[in-house]
């Protein structure tokens, strides 16, 4: 079989896209081409061989591959019978700035070995896939960009420390909150505040103990109960209190509550 689907994130509101590729093929190979952005991948399923700075490189379940902007690649299966499946985005290379020092970050080695990155862009891929929120993407990428960049690029990694952390969280929350239907981008309000991204979300991060977007979807469940409480239905909830659907409500009140919207509904309705 052979797929690919490509989905068109967000970083933010009316921010700058962010292309995410899943795809599985049993026989394609792709024509010599370059991309202006970091290639990023991770590899699902069967394996490839990329023919890529003047060699050949094969990747295998689990394995990460980063190729750098601008340098000619091409893809095809290994093997004629177990084709590759793999996940795939392309990162604007100031992305992987963002945390570093010493100018955008060279990846001597394409083919990376890291399962706990590997987990978590595999998972922030899946789900980001199928639900492409931009606040959720912009939290999550960014960050672990950041962290691909810092442990296996030419990059050094930038000081850690933000002063104010605790000042910077608390304004970024209540910003959130007060606009919890339509919320800024991290980008604006890392500008408003005279940081970087990478700064704000580490300010938050450390102070608050979560990312902004999972800070937000937690705040959104607060509202939601009250307003299930009053004999709304969930699929009414979820736009009065900023989740793109149902499904999303859901998604997030199981995770918070261990229950879903419609249960909790009925549960309180049970008791008047």
């Amino acid at each position: 079989m052979e797929q690919a689907l490509w989905t068109r994130a967000r970083l933010g509101r009316c921010g700058p896209p962010l292309d995410l590729l899943t795809a599985r093929f049993q026989q394609h190979v792709y024509a010599p081409h370059a991309h202006a952005e970091y290639t990023i991948g991770v590899c699902v399923g069967g394996s490839e061989v990329i023919d890529y700075r003047g060699g050949h490189i094969r990747t295998g379940p689990g394995s990460i591959i980063v190729l750098d902007p601008g340098e000619m690649h091409t893809g095809g299966p290994d093997t004629a019978t177990d084709g590759y499946a793999y996940r795939a985005l392309y990162a604007d290379p100031a992305l992987l700035a963002d945390g570093t020092l010493g100018g955008l970050p060279h990846f001597r080695e394409p083919v990376i070995d890291d399962p706990e990155l590997v987990t978590a862009l595999r998972l922030a891929h899946t789900e980001l896939s199928a639900c492409p929120d931009p606040l959720e993407t912009e939290s999550r990428l960014p960050w672990l960009l950041t962290a691909l960049a810092r442990r296996h690029s030419t990059a050094r990694s930038a000081p850690d420390e933000v002063p104010g952390a605790d000042h910077i969280a608390f304004v970024v929350r209540d910003r959130l909150a007060d606009e919890l239907l339509n919320p800024p981008s991290l980008a604006d309000l890392a500008t408003d505040l005279d940081l970087s991204r990478y700064q704000l979300l580490r300010a938050f991060r450390t102070t608050m103990g979560i990312p902004p977007y999972a800070w937000l979807a937690q705040h959104r469940v607060t509202r939601a109960r009250g307003l299930l409480e009053t004999g709304l239905r969930p699929a009414e909830v979820a736009p009065l209190v900023g989740f793109a659907d149902q499904a999303h409500l859901t998604r997030w009140f199981r995770r918070v509550l261990g229950v879903t919207p419609a249960a909790y509904r009925n549960s309180v309705q049970d008791t008047r």
